[in-house]
C-alpha cells in the first residue's frame, strides 16, 4: 500500500476527498516558480485537486488500495478488536481520528468493532453516523476491483450497513 510515486491512471485516495485517479503531472506557477504536482480527478464530480509531486505524503494522497490487499481487509472487518473509550466525549475523539485518517486497515478494524455493538445493543445516533461513515469510505476504497476478494469485502459491508441489534430483532 506504500507508494510516493505515482503515475497517471493510478487510483489514489486523497482524505477527505476519497478516491481518486491521477489525470496528469502538470506545472503550475507558485510565487514565480514552476512545480510539480498531480492533477487528480474524482469520478462522477467535477473535483479535482493538484497535489504537489515532491510531497503527497504531506497532503495525505496515497495509493488505493487493490485487489492484493482485500484478504487482510476482509479479515481486519470480520475480526478485529478496538478498545474505545465508553465516556463519549474521548470515544467521539478517538473515532473522529481514525475516520479522518482515512486509513482502510484501521476503517475497517473501526467497522468491525462498531458492528460489534451494533449486533450487541445497538449504538446511540452519533456512533451509528461514524459506522456508517466508516462503511461507506471502504466501500470507495473497494469500488472498482472487480475481484472475489473485493466482492466478499463489499458484501460483508451491505450485511453491515443492514443489521439490526438484537434486541430490536427479537421484538
Amino acid at each position: 500500500m506504500k507508494q510516493t510515486a505515482f503515475e497517471p491512471g493510478d487510483r489514489v485516495v486523497l482524505p477527505p476527498y476519497g478516491i481518486g485517479v491521477v489525470s496528469s503531472i502538470c506545472l503550475r506557477p507558485v510565487a514565480g516558480e514552476d512545480h510539480a504536482y498531480y492533477q487528480v480527478d474524482f469520478p462522477n464530480t467535477s473535483s479535482r485537486a493538484f497535489v504537489p509531486v515532491a510531497s503527497p505524503d504531506i497532503a495525505g494522497m496515497r495509493a488505493a488500495l487493490t485487489a492484493h490487499d482485500m484478504p487482510a481487509l476482509l479479515d481486519s472487518l470480520k475480526t478485529s478488536r478496538l478498545n474505545l473509550p465508553r465516556q463519549w466525549a474521548a470515544r467521539h475523539r478517538r473515532v473522529t481520528e481514525i475516520l479522518v485518517s482515512g486509513n482502510p486497515f484501521e476503517l475497517a478494524i473501526l467497522t468491525c468493532e462498531l458492528r460489534r455493538w451494533n449486533v450487541e445493543r445497538g449504538l446511540p445516533d452519533l456512533d451509528r453516523q461514524a459506522f456508517r461513515r466508516a462503511i461507506k469510505l471502504l466501500e470507495q476504497e473497494v469500488s472498482g476491483l472487480q475481484d472475489d476478494g473485493a466482492h466478499d469485502v463489499q458484501q460483508l459491508l451491505v450485511h453491515a450497513w443492514n443489521e439490526t441489534p438484537q434486541a430490536v430483532a427479537a421484538d
